[in-house]
């Protein structure tokens, strides 16, 4: 008998991810440009790296605060502040070792045992494989996809849910498909969750990352203070950060024992000096944002006009994040093409199939990365799609 017998099935039921599948397949090859995950090509900048250096050499190595040291939930009342025109006190704020932790700590206080948690498909695929580890269900409601675009049919949301939903889901703008919610759509999704008594996980990582100026709508800009939400974010994507393994939830205070508890008996809080690290981010990285968010814009358009220009590709420019979703003509398994395309172009993507429900035709590639680049990438691609 297996060994694999003897462990939980939750443990058993967590899939392997399509994205890193492809990842590991293609790791190390030469003359690779990869796209396939949610991250530039910019490493982190001198001014952050040196706080935690400063941080590291003057000893900050001990057990620190487990919601995170206070001069961290200061920035990002800060930041909130700047950036969302909103007054949160430091109370409302709460350190995660990333943004994947606070997705499943949001999840873990949220739900139990065969609760059920709603969230719009096709998504990034970690968000449903949380719920399912937390002993939850995640049910899928897939957002249309038409004209190029992706729409959200808010009867559908509503149908999903039953006695047994505790909270619905939702990211944008979207990874993967750059969906983003207006302020209808965002009191629509607040009207329901009001009529059923459920709680909201948003997922605004990518609020910044907004082509149509400014930042994206957010949950922020409609909410009542007694509405119950949870905001799960990260310093990845802003600041060129993701191996840093930083994030936040911003939460009512009245759950924050709560929270606290969970940091405690999973990671025991985010090392002091790579909060350091953060409070630097978030103090002095806005023209670091503009940065990336200026290369997103700039080789957005660059892949997206040149992949529709074969015409084959079904795709519009996406209204945020930092991904285009493509809908190749003729491609109907994404993960064996996502395969062939870096065996025979180098260009790394990731399969649709990695994104659950209606995602199964598309190829996501991120442009966060060197104009040239993207450049580079969009000649290659362009080349085979037009060969197939």
């Amino acid at each position: 008998m297996s060994i694999l017998n003897s462990l939980s099935a939750r443990a058993l039921a967590a899939p392997e991810s399509g994205i890193v599948e492809v990842m590991n397949y293609a790791r190390g090859r030469d003359n690779l440009l990869p796209l396939w995950a949610g991250e530039g090509d910019l490493p982190s900048p001198a001014f952050i790296n040196q706080a935690a250096i400063d941080a590291l050499n003057n000893g900050e190595t001990f057990y620190t605060w487990q919601r995170g040291i206070p001069e961290l939930r200061q920035a990002l009342s800060r930041y909130y502040t700047r950036h969302f025109a909103v007054s949160l006190r430091e109370e409302h704020f709460y350190v995660t070792g990333s943004g994947m932790q606070a997705i499943a700590l949001a999840v873990q206080a949220l739900t139990s045992p065969g609760d059920e948690m709603v969230y719009l498909t096709p998504t990034w695929p970690n968000i449903v494989a949380a719920i399912g580890v937390a002993g939850a269900k995640a049910v899928a409601v897939g957002i249309d996809f038409h004209d190029g675009g992706w729409h959200l049919d808010i009867g559908k949301l509503e149908s999903a849910i039953t006695p047994k939903t505790k909270a619905l889901f939702i990211n944008t703008p979207s990874n993967p498909t750059g969906w983003t919610a207006t302020h209808d759509n965002l009191r629509d999704i607040l009207t329901l969750a009001r009529k059923h008594g459920l709680w909201i996980v948003a997922d605004e990582i990518y609020a910044l990352y907004h082509y149509a100026g400014g930042r994206a709508p957010s949950f922020l800009d409609v909410m009542e203070p007694d509405d119950r939400i949870i905001f799960a974010n990260s310093f990845s994507k802003n600041w060129s950060m993701t191996g840093w393994r930083v994030g936040w939830l911003v939460a009512p205070p009245e759950i924050g024992q709560v929270i606290e508890n969970l940091v405690q008996y999973s990671t025991s809080g985010v090392a002091q000096f790579m909060q350091r690290g953060a409070v630097a981010a978030l103090d002095h990285g806005d023209d670091f944002i503009r940065e990336n968010y200026e290369r997103a814009l700039t080789s957005r358009d660059i892949l997206c006009d040149a992949l529709i220009a074969t015409n084959r590709v079904e795709t519009l420019k996406p209204d945020g994040a930092l991904y285009a979703f493509l809908k190749v003509d003729g491609v109907t398994d994404s993960r064996n093409t996502a395969l062939d395309i870096v065996d025979k172009t180098g260009v790394g993507l990731a399969p649709g199939t990695a994104f659950g429900q209606g995602g199964e035709l598309f190829l996501r590639a991120c442009f966060l990365r060197n104009p040239t680049q993207i450049e580079d990438a969009a000649d290659r691609l362009a080349s085979y799609i037009l060969g197939r």
